[in-house]
């Protein structure tokens, strides 16, 4: 293929449109981004079925602090419509109006329809919704997709069954009475959820228990004791705005299993409600989670660099030094020192903000007060010791809890390694200007070491690394082997590690799986997207690969820019197992950092040598 030529001046010109695009997004009162994640139609019907167990408890009980029920039944005639728009033509639903079809959320929006005695109504809809179920397996498909992790399987079928959707002997017990136990006991007994997952595993455990107690009367009796106990920790662990982890379907399935044993004057259920309430959107739907603002921004920052103005220095990193938590976490019992992805009372500390909101203080500090410098420097050394005291034993980093167990969330993952990596040896890197250890210096340094071993461990035949926190929903098995390719080469790239042949194999399966079109996907032969391509682009530019493909790219991305495809966001990132979401800001964060990378390249190392050997996206 004939090199594509770049136009220097529409190069800059796309690069300072995008990043104006990005600052135009900036909240000055509050000083960050806030994103907006997708509506969400398992969110919508869940948040459903939660406000509709309330009104039928409600009627049948009479509590004495009434709902506003009137609010309730038009908030949920408002989902219902939602859901009813947002079918796709195949009869199933998406976990956003962009995703394909698959049987969770099916299941989910099916049971809405007839928890809410409005089946009837919407038969059409209805009708559609359960030849696709049993189209694709029902109940048994349903428990494959997710396999030995119960922390959504056994949630989604006590929808179902408050929905009488589902028979309440199907549905697996939850030992909520583990909850009476400390925490750090958790990681002994191997919960079949995870750590996340705890007010689901006490609300919907207790429900179950209550709808289909165990015949074994000895163990009957221990769980019936275990109820008030339990739900004391559930009152303790909500947080002050009500929503579990400020997501909308935890929340819901917490409130409707509340709702389903009568629970109605429960705070916790009241506390539940008022956040969905709350967090609806005006046309009718809600979203995964309230919003991602500390993540958002710090990828912002880190994109942006020396583009940001000097006047949004000092308000970011004095929110960002105010969000690192400052004691032990009441929700996963985790240490001070880490950073969650929003401000909101429902955030938990996790490997994968922590080490972006360590990055952004760092990009920030130099161009900080000294006060804000020495206040950033505290904040880093107590970032890293987190991070190092989360680090499992096999080299790499979990989300959440060292040591759970060996699902998704609890065991390491690559994409979570690598910005952990990053994130310390960056720290390492500062440590003349820094007042800490030699101790914590040297630990850090063998952290980091495992840490790759751990990569390269994980590393895939054919040269990449799969994620755990983004996918493609168009590759088989979800996988995102572009994101999770460019963020652990990132990795070797920051720690001075490229010529490693790990990184030099990652780099290479980047290229080899470029589009002819010029962008990426997640893989070999999917769509080009503007998130994917942004990503390949930016680590091969970044890491000084050289050839025509990568004009190519870039005129690929400032086409789609031109477009308008930077306004249109593709579902990309995971939330908890397995659902998916888009985040409006992710295009633009991504294309601003490699525009970025562009302008600061040679744009002649676009163009090969004569006589290299021209590959197929050449």
């Amino acid at each position: 293929m004939e090199f594509p030529g770049i136009d220097r001046d529409r190069l800059q010109s796309t690069c300072d449109q995008a990043t104006q695009s990005l600052l135009d997004q900036y909240d000055h009162k509050s000083g960050h981004w806030f994103g907006r994640l997708s509506s969400s139609p398992l969110s919508t019907a869940t948040a459903v079925v939660a406000m509709q167990t309330v009104l039928r408890r409600s009627e049948d009980d009479a509590p004495t602090q009434p709902y506003e029920t009137s609010r309730l039944r038009e908030l949920i005639d408002g989902g219902l419509a939602y859901l009813e728009k947002h079918q796709n033509v195949d009869g199933g639903w998406g976990d956003t109006d962009q995703s394909l079809s698959n049987i969770s959320t099916t299941m989910l929006c099916h049971a809405a329809f007839h928890a809410t005695d409005q089946a009837d109504q919407f038969s059409e809809c209805v009708t559609s919704a359960k030849k696709h179920i049993d189209k694709s397996g029902g109940v048994p498909a349903l428990l494959k997709r997710y396999g030995k992790d119960k922390t959504f399987s056994i949630p989604i079928l006590t929808h179902c069954a408050l929905s009488g959707q589902a028979d309440w002997s199907d549905i697996s017990s939850l030992p909520f009475e583990l909850a009476c136990l400390p925490a750090n006991f958790y990681k002994t007994v191997k919960l079949p959820v995870v750590s996340y997952a705890l007010p689901a595993l006490i609300a919907i455990g207790q429900v179950k228990h209550h709808h289909k107690p165990t015949w074994f009367l000895p163990w009957r009796w221990v769980r019936n004791l275990s109820v008030k106990p339990t739900l004391r920790v559930l009152e303790r662990i909500q947080p002050e705005s009500g929503g579990f982890l400020e997501a909308t379907p935890l929340t819901s399935f917490v409130s409707m299993s509340l709702a389903g044993m009568g629970l109605l004057d429960h705070p916790v259920l009241q506390k539940g409600i008022k956040f969905l309430i709350d967090s609806v959107r005006d046309d009718g739907s809600w979203p995964i989670d309230t919003n991602l603002a500390t993540w958002v921004t710090t990828l912002s920052v880190n994109a942006l660099e020396d583009s940001l103005p000097q006047e949004y220095v000092e308000p970011i990193a004095d929110w960002l030094l105010n969000q690192q938590y400052k004691t032990i976490h009441p929700y996963t019992n985790a240490d001070p020192g880490g950073w969650a992805w929003t401000d909101l009372s429902g955030g938990v500390p996790d490997a994968d903000d922590t080490p972006g909101a360590m990055l952004a203080l760092a990009n920030l500090r130099p161009r900080c007060s000294e006060k804000t410098q020495y206040r950033i420097d505290e904040s880093l050394t107590h970032g890293v010791k987190w991070l190092l005291d989360l680090q499992n034993r096999d080299g790499g980093w979990p989300t959440f809890c060292k040591g759970w167990g060996t699902l998704p969330f609890d065991r390491s993952s690559n994409d979570i390694t690598a910005h952990a990596i990053r994130a310390i040896f960056d720290w390492i890197v500062q440590e003349p200007d820094q007042p800490h250890s030699a101790a914590l210096t040297d630990r850090a340094d063998a952290a980091v070491e495992r840490g790759f071993q751990h990569l390269k461990k994980s590393q895939r035949s054919n040269g990449s690394w799969l994620p755990l926190w983004f996918g493609n929903q168009r590759v088989p098995d979800d996988e995102n082997p572009t994101y999770g390719t460019a963020k652990v080469v990132a990795s070797y790239r920051d720690c001075g590690r490229l010529t490693d042949l790990e990184a030099q194999r990652g780099l290479d399966w980047l290229e080899a799986n470029q589009n002819a079109d010029g962008g990426w996907g997640g893989g070999s032969e999917t769509d080009s997207s503007v998130e994917e391509t942004a990503l390949a682009l930016e680590i091969l530019l970044s890491c000084g690969r050289t050839g025509s493909h990568l004009g190519l790219g870039i005129n690929w991305l400032m086409s789609a820019i031109d477009s308008g495809d930077l306004r249109k966001p593709q579902p990309i990132g995971f939330y908890f197992a397995k659902l998916w979401y888009y985040e409006d800001l992710y295009p633009v964060i991504f294309t601003v950092s490699t525009l970025h990378s562009a302008c600061r390249s040679d744009y002649n190392s676009w163009v090969p040598p004569a006589d290299a050997e021209m590959s197929p996206t050449n």
